[in-house]
């Protein structure tokens, strides 16, 4: 699957929320129901594509502004955020991955009662609920995507920033930093 047809597929779960900020996982709902409708084949595609985008996306500057809108950000943490990122569509993926800090634009640092993070882990697995609801099987679905995607680098790429340090998130992520940094 191109990239093209991939990002077509969000958009077209995206038009059926309201509000992808708040509800990622009705897009991960809109997804699964746009891949009910697909081959299998092109399932396991959006998985593998998925997976590259993940990869591609398993970076330092990234992973700091997941830290800062969400209060923290594991490795899991960090996953599910870039699930959110791509429920968010592809301008605003790309816009992240050119410039992180443009993600203050798509944020509301003002966060209501009960705020869990800006999560996305329901789209991280779409590939697999679609997959299983065709054809009663996701292992299948696990292996294909497995077997055809990059694996994530051990260590993020670029620069490392030291979530820890308030000067580092300041100087990498300065609008972040302003909306997010007591």
């Amino acid at each position: 699957m191109d990239r093209d047809r991939f990002w077509g597929l969000v958009e077209d779960a995206r038009a059926s929320v309201d509000d992808t900020v708040a509800d990622p996982d009705g897009v991960a709902d809109g997804l699964i129901k746009v891949l009910g409708a697909a081959r299998t084949e092109e399932i396991v595609a959006f998985g593998v594509e998925l997976a590259r985008l993940q990869v591609e996306s398993y970076r330092w500057d990234l992973w700091a502004a997941a830290y800062l809108v969400n209060s923290g950000a594991t490795e899991d943490g960090f996953d599910s955020f870039r699930g959110w990122l791509v429920a968010q569509g592809r301008e605003v993926w790309e816009a992240a991955l050119a410039e992180p800090d443009s993600l203050a634009d798509v944020v509301d640092e003002d966060r209501p009662e009960g705020f869990e993070g800006f999560d996305g882990e329901g789209v991280l697995h779409v590939g697999s609920h679609a997959y299983k609801n065709v054809t009663g099987d996701a292992a299948t679905y696990w292996k294909a995507v497995d077997a055809e995607a990059p694996d994530t680098p051990d260590v993020p790429a670029g620069a490392e920033i030291d979530f820890d340090d308030a000067d580092d998130l300041e100087t990498h992520l300065p609008r972040l930093a302003a909306l997010y940094l007591p």
